[in-house]
């Protein structure tokens, strides 16, 4: 069963996106931030970062 891409209010660091893609697809938040890391040294990372915070919603309270 896989869960809706939604930014978690609670066990992110900085918008949740990192935790929301690692629950909605099933694998560890250090990966995922880590590949953010890799991605922001040649460049795109925050740009991917800044437009998914924009598009996935927030999880209801």
């Amino acid at each position: 069963m896989t869960t809706a891409l939604e930014r978690p209010r609670r066990g992110k660091i900085i918008g949740g996106v990192c935790a929301a893609l690692s629950a909605r697809f099933g694998i560890p938040k250090f990966l995922v931030r880590l590949g953010f890391v890799i991605f922001g040294l040649v460049g795109i990372g925050e740009l991917v970062y800044i437009a998914l915070w924009i598009m996935i919603p927030k999880a209801p309270a």
